[in-house]
């Protein structure tokens, strides 16, 4: 019997490892050995603060994370279309190994490094807000946060929907500086750089309220724009441009379908080798506790956290 090791919150900042026989799996199931996975700080440091507004009162145990990938070493008998030696990507979060239904993976051709597998979630995710919105090529669209979030809604404007004219809002200079090697074609550090009554459409990508009024003001009458923070960090208000424009606003959580997703940002992965950037900081998977302690009183602010198992 393999033993699962899961990294587990028990309370506010406080995490430990828990140790899990795994039981047989199912005719429909696979077990993934985790080869490598990743911290989504947006998402996953509220939690562990206990400081997400949306969650006000979060009960324990909870499992942690969400992005894993590995390799298949055993399936269900009546798994036809995955191999044992495929390598995968699931949604466990920070594990050594799980059982999974087959149906729920995406399979990753070995031409595809994992640091780049890996963003295929989080690009799913800011596609499918994309998608809602539908903008033109020669649409004008602003971006609020240079996050992972924001860059890879940046480059799937640019990429998949072959939108011409990108800008970001983003104070923080080393991540305004990527901006431009992921297609903006602006990108501002404050506010009130931000013309007016200006694009088309927007996607709010910062958590922060005062992005959020300023995206507002950006858009043209009857403009559309898209949330596609968590709302984690700061409740959004609604202010006078939203009402005297007649802004449209939609939300967007989760992916539009991630295996499809897949067959697009696979291949154009291999051609955008800027997308590891997004990984500012690399662990081992033994280091998690102590990465965690040191995202939360900020001892380093990367955009993204990659973790090692094997």
């Amino acid at each position: 019997m393999m033993i699962q090791h899961s990294l587990v919150l028990l309370g506010k900042q406080k995490l430990d490892w828990r140790r899990n026989g795994l039981r047989h799996i199912e005719k429909d199931e696979i077990l993934v050995q985790t080869i490598a996975g990743a911290i989504s700080i947006g998402a996953e440091l509220p939690q562990y603060n206990e400081s997400d507004v949306t969650d006000s009162n979060p009960h324990y145990p909870r499992e942690t994370g969400y992005e894993s990938y590995g390799r298949v070493i055993d399936i269900g008998e009546s798994v036809t279309d995955i191999e044992a030696g495929d390598h995968v990507l699931a949604s466990y979060g920070h594990k050594n190994a799980e059982i999974v239904k087959a149906n729920k993976v995406v399979k990753v051709p070995d031409a595809v490094p994992y640091r780049h597998a890996l963003l295929n979630t989080l690009s799913c995710d800011a596609g499918k807000g994309v998608l809602k919105l539908q903008p033109e090529p020669d649409d004008r669209v602003l971006v609020t946060g240079a996050g992972t979030i924001g860059l890879l809604t940046v480059h799937f404007l640019k990429n998949y929907m072959n939108v011409k004219h990108i800008d970001v809002l983003e104070p923080d200079e080393s991540r305004r500086a990527l901006t431009y090697t992921f297609g903006a074609a602006n990108s501002y550090s404050d506010r009130e750089q931000v013309p007016t009554a200006f694009y088309d459409f927007g996607l709010e990508c910062s958590a922060s309220g005062n992005a959020f009024h300023t995206l507002l003001k950006s858009l043209k009458h009857h403009a559309e724009a898209c949330i596609l923070s968590d709302g984690n960090k700061e409740l959004f208000c609604l202010n006078e441009d939203f009402y005297e424009k007649e802004l449209r606003i939609v939300c967007s959580s989760d992916g539009w379908d991630y295996q499809e997703h897949s067959r697009w940002f696979f291949p154009e992965s291999v051609k955008a080798p800027y997308l590891s950037t997004l990984f500012e900081h690399e662990i081992s998977s033994d280091q998690l506790i102590d990465c965690f302690a040191e995202l939360s009183n900020q001892t380093i602010r990367p955009l993204k956290v990659l973790v090692r198992y094997l």
